[in-house]
């Protein structure tokens, strides 16, 4: 299935009954990776903005809820005034120092992570969530640790995570060149024909 029957089939399946099925339950089903080669990075930004403004939560049943990860780790920084700080270490002390205390500050392996702990607190119960920005935030998120982090806590609905790169139902590669660690409790978004993953 090429690149642009996978988008035009989204709408279809998140809105689908079975998607949205089992609310509450805790099933590794209600996690779903819709990965896609990052040279159509500009399609996949507008394809997902052209399904929130598609989206009608009073007959839909559901809200669409974007999370860039990115965007989040930024805001998170500015609130706690790093920003500064963080481009003063990349200078003074390199790249590395700056990941590490990042990685700090947003608590990534703490009860207290930040960016699951927004997730949980600001999503609705009749949420569809998508996680965007997972090629812009690395290698400060990684997507395999995020995605074991939020299936820990967060069931209440499904989490679609849009994944630039490859995963072939196991190995999540990043830009499909780098390797960015192993996720199996998930599922394609859209299998491609013959029911494989692409």
């Amino acid at each position: 299935m090429n690149f642009q029957k996978r988008i035009d089939a989204i709408w279809p399946r998140i809105s689908s009954e079975d998607f949205l099925e089992n609310r509450g339950g805790i099933n590794e089903k209600r996690y779903y990776i819709f990965e896609y080669d990052p040279v159509n990075e500009t399609v996949m930004r507008s394809t997902i903005q052209d399904l929130k403004d598609k989206n009608n939560p009073d007959t839909d049943g559901f809200v669409i809820c974007e999370y860039d990860i990115y965007d989040m780790v930024i805001d998170i920084l500015e609130e706690k005034g790093y920003i500064d700080k963080c481009i003063r270490f990349e200078k003074e002390k390199g790249f590395q120092y700056v990941e590490k205390a990042v990685k700090k500050t947003l608590r990534l392996t703490t009860d207290q992570n930040m960016i699951i702990n927004r997730i949980v607190k600001e999503t609705p119960d009749n949420a569809v969530v998508f996680l965007t920005g997972i090629g812009k935030v690395y290698p400060f998120v990684r997507a395999h640790n995020l995605l074991n982090t939020l299936r820990d806590v967060f069931h209440k609905c499904p989490v679609v995570m849009f994944y630039p790169g490859t995963w072939d139902g196991q190995t999540l590669s990043l830009f499909g060149t780098m390797t960015d660690g192993n996720y199996y409790m998930a599922k394609p978004l859209v299998y491609s024909e013959g029911g494989k993953i692409r």
